[in-house]
């Protein structure tokens, strides 16, 4: 049994069809076929039923066709690491980032690094859709997302990708300092209604955008749109030279910021809130990134408390 067998056999069980196996493959459909046959001869048993219009897996295909997938994942996570020896790349984590974490993002390193210490992380912040793409590839080993609008749209997610979620992402309202609500202690989003807003474009980040004019839907208007930005900084410089208007800002990002001429408010009870969560690639999960995944879970650690007198 070759391994090429095995990804022939698994191409026409996912085409149903030799000619377009054949193409997926850059391969002469022939090539395709004697190499099933070669290996049905080795199995003893017919994977496909074959008629001049129709290809389907038997019972013996079907029940074939999960363990030779599970040979060929087990292919490609050889060849990476064979990839990672040849680069000097072993002892290194791609991880894909995302913008707004915070200090939660140093904890996150720090906690991976105490139980992988040999392990040196690289940070690699992208848009989505490449994020997602050098992950599919193997030049990520895993990226950071958030909201289901972080994928593709429904029926286009990645096939080779699952999303694991991790925590929720509270959001603040960005108001100019001077303006009355930045005097509140919490507001509606009803509150904004009479604001234009500012947000980035939606190619840039949809699950955002989605949640926020979805959410001024259900308070009962539709958000004023503002002139668009490129970055959070040209966002907030826009809001702090005092025009009316508004935007919202991760509070983990929030906390971290100091522009005197820009009030942070929470928003009241439910508030408004983000799902974040690491995409990583499907098949057989690794040392590593069960070591991400449980610093990515770890409570916050209260610093120490000085000794008392």
């Amino acid at each position: 049994m070759e391994l090429r067998q095995l990804r022939y056999f698994v191409t026409v069980a996912e085409e149903l069809h030799f000619g377009r196996a054949a193409e997926r493959l850059l391969i002469g459909q022939p090539a395709v076929s004697q190499q099933i046959r070669r290996l049905e001869r080795e199995l003893k048993v017919d994977l496909f039923d074959r008629t001049p219009r129709t290809v389907r897996l038997t019972s013996a295909g079907e029940a074939f066709l999960p363990a030779a997938r599970a040979v060929l994942t087990a292919e490609d996570a050889a060849r990476a690491v064979a990839a990672d020896l040849a680069a000097g790349r072993l002892g290194v984590f791609r991880l894909g980032t995302i913008t707004g974490l915070g200090d939660r993002l140093d904890r996150i390193l720090d906690a991976f690094e105490r139980q992988a210490p040999g392990v040196r992380v690289e940070l690699a912040a992208l848009p989505v859709r490449e994020r997602l793409a050098q992950l599919t590839d193997g030049r990520l080993d895993a990226a950071f997302v958030r909201g289901a609008g972080s994928t593709p749209a429904p029926g286009e997610d990645p096939p080779d990708l699952r999303y694991v979620p991790l925590w929720q992402d509270e959001l603040v309202a960005a108001v100019p300092a001077r303006h009355p609500l930045a005097e509140r202690s919490e507001l509606h989003l009803a509150d904004l209604a009479p604001l234009p807003i500012r947000l980035t474009e939606r190619r840039n980040h949809p699950a955002l955008v989605d949640l926020v004019l979805s959410s001024c839907q259900a308070a009962g208007f539709e958000p004023i749109p503002g002139p668009t930005s490129s970055t959070l900084q040209d966002t907030l410089a826009a809001i702090g030279a005092g025009t009316p208007m508004w935007t919202v800002v991760y509070a983990a990002n929030a906390r971290m910021l100091r522009i005197p001429r820009v009030a942070f408010v929470p928003f009241a009870p439910p508030g408004l809130a983000l799902g974040a969560g690491l995409m990583v690639r499907n098949g057989p999960g690794s040392p590593r990134l069960d070591l991400l995944l449980a610093a990515c879970r770890a409570r916050p650690t209260a610093p120490p408390r000085p000794p008392s007198s």
